[in-house]
């Protein structure tokens, strides 16, 4: 390979094919031509080879540990900024002035409410039903009610479209919450915060006044952060195929919205949580750690390891501090808590979980944080959904506005039966 292309030989044909370089990360061969000049494809089951696309929105260096939104670590926007000050970043390319951030916050405010008529959209489904399917379903409807935004070709649609995608997501999930459990929708409140306003919707109630405790809300903003993009994942993938396909931005959320829902995916904090349910108390957790480590036993310690990340995943260290921040605002005295701390504390300091890079991830915290506000498991993969929306919208505007985006079109290895005949019914 020279510095700027890539020779194969196949089939007996010797191509040389260009090599693009980004700003940062291992570069990419273009093979666009290859099947063209060879009849041949390539095979990358999952795609785990395969660049689907350019980008300028997030990196993540899985070895180091590293993950930058338009730059900028992780770690110092959890640490420094807002959940509206980062999804303004990932939407225009740059951090916001004073006056940027208030203006975009008081648009955002502004979308916050829903259609009235949605309230008895919720009411045609069943009680129990699972809020992830409710969140799939309403956001999905959206593009019955905002006619006035479905333009994909026209960018103030776009704009406006994406606005109200982010601000109608914390309404939604909480209007999702509510009717699972048979209290009554609570509106928007706009003097609170993005998610300041979110906590109100889920958890306060018409009878009396809420109030915000400050270290959830903080809390909870710095999980929207770290789960705001995570490059070109499942779910983001499936959006950017959705869209390819010129589908309004509604269609195309609520798309990722139903690739997120898989346990693989968006329930990874859920699965954390009920391995330490399972676990119980902290005196039983040496067992579990031996059980980890038996290769012949199928249990696996569930928040530990990614598979992008080789090293530390950069979110979990932020969640490490707001875990301890929130038990103590909230006053959290419950053994799973301390399970949690302690299989943490056992596993940080075993060499076998260092030499197998068995680090603690942002789900194994995020699930403990999100039990001790009292989220049930089942708005998990919702909050997360909330939250990824920005990046979703960021990736599918970056899509579009692409001039040479074109619908995608994934090949196969086909292995079915080759061409035959068909034969009549009565001959069978």
């Amino acid at each position: 390979m020279s510095d700027n292309q890539a020779s194969l030989t196949a089939g007996g044909t010797t191509l040389d094919m260009p090599v693009k370089s980004g700003t940062i990360g291992p570069d990419v061969i273009d093979i666009r031509k290859l099947y063209g000049q060879t009849g041949m494809f390539t095979y990358d089951p999952g795609f785990t080879s395969t660049a689907s696309c350019d980008s300028a929105l997030t990196y993540i260096d899985g070895d180091e540990g590293v993950l930058l939104h338009r730059g900028y670590p992780i770690g110092q926007l959890a640490e420094h900024s807002s959940f509206m000050e980062v999804s303004y970043l990932l939407l225009n390319g740059e951090l916001p002035s004073s006056q940027e951030l208030a203006d975009f916050s008081r648009t955002i405010t502004r979308h916050t409410m829903l259609h009235e008529q949605l309230a008895t959209f919720y009411r045609g489904f069943r009680r129990d039903a699972h809020p992830m399917a409710i969140m799939c379903g309403v956001v999905g409807a959206l593009s019955a009610f905002y006619h006035d935004s479905t333009d994909i070709s026209d960018p103030q649609h776009r704009k406006i479209s994406s606005h109200r995608l982010i601000a109608k997501m914390p309404t939604i999930a909480a209007m999702a919450y509510k009717y699972s459990v048979g209290q009554p929708f609570v509106y928007p409140d706009n003097k609170l915060s993005y998610t300041g306003n979110f906590l109100k919707m889920t958890f306060g109630v018409p009878a009396e006044e809420y109030e915000v405790i400050p270290a959830v809300e903080k809390a909870m903003d710095r999980i929207f952060i770290l789960h705001a993009d995570h490059e070109q994942n499942a779910s983001t993938s499936t959006v950017r195929l959705a869209g390819s396909s010129g589908a309004n931005p509604f269609a195309c959320i609520a798309a990722g919205i139903a690739c997120l829902w898989g346990p693989a995916h968006g329930g990874a904090n859920e699965a954390a949580l009920n391995m330490l349910k399972e676990i119980g108390t902290p005196d039983r957790i040496q067992h579990y750690i031996d059980r980890a480590k038996d290769k012949n036993d199928p249990f696996r310690l569930m928040g530990f390891g990614h598979r992008v990340y080789k090293n530390y995943d950069p979110r979990a260290t932020v969640m490490q501090s707001t875990v301890r921040e929130v038990f103590a605002a909230l006053n959290v005295q419950d053994p799973l808590f301390e399970t949690a701390l302690r299989l943490e504390e056992i596993a940080l300091s075993d060499p076998y979980f260092a030499e197998k890079k068995l680090f603690p991830n942002v789900d194994f915290y995020s699930g403990i944080i999100l039990s001790a506000i009292g989220f049930p498991t089942t708005m998990f993969t919702v909050l997360f959904a909330l939250a990824r929306t920005v990046g979703w919208v960021a990736q599918w505007n970056e899509m579009i506005s692409d001039p040479g985006q074109k619908i995608g079109r994934p090949r196969q290895l086909y292995t079915g039966p080759t061409q035959r005949d068909y034969v009549p019914l009565s001959e069978r």
